[in-house]
């Protein structure tokens, strides 16, 4: 599947690509895993894109709760942050599956921790520290996350 990589030269350009990458999906749901080492802007692109689909209040990040649920008039988005777990089986625990494809969605910051016991992504994004902010590597993971990604990035 198609790939792209950018380059998000701060916070605000980050912002910008969640918004976009938002209003590229809705009104459907996604399963976007979020990639990276510490400190690579992984929560930071969460939070703009709980933003971006309308949450106003506070965005906690997931580190220590391991899940954060934000109910949305019109869908759900899960935010997890799998750093902390060491089985498939206290992924299952999360109850991430749980959800309504067609509208909700659910980010997971480390998926590699969960070790095949997630649902599939339509999208994975790496994020990665580089000379001037970030870089982001995007991959479509279907035909119509393709075009999505496509739409979002303008290219």
């Amino acid at each position: 599947m198609p790939e792209l990589t950018l380059q998000l030269a701060d916070e605000a350009a980050s912002e910008a690509l969640a918004r976009s990458l938002a209003a590229a999906i809705q009104p459907r749901g996604a399963v976007i895993h979020l990639r990276g080492d510490l400190g690579a802007g992984k929560t930071t692109f969460a939070r703009a894109l709980l933003r971006a689909l309308g949450w106003s209040g506070r965005v906690r990040s997931p580190t220590y709760t391991l899940v954060e649920a934000y109910d949305l008039p019109e869908r759900r988005v899960v935010h997890a942050d799998l750093y902390r777990l060491s089985s498939a089986r206290e992924v299952h625990e999360l109850g991430l599956e749980e959800r309504d494809p067609a509208r909700d969605w659910l980010l997971v910051e480390w998926p590699e921790r969960g070790n095949g016991a997630l649902p599939a992504a339509d999208f994975e994004l790496e994020l990665r520290h580089a000379p001037l902010g970030r870089e982001l590597q995007a991959r479509a993971c279907s035909p119509w996350a393709a075009e999505v990604l496509r739409r979002a990035t303008h290219r």
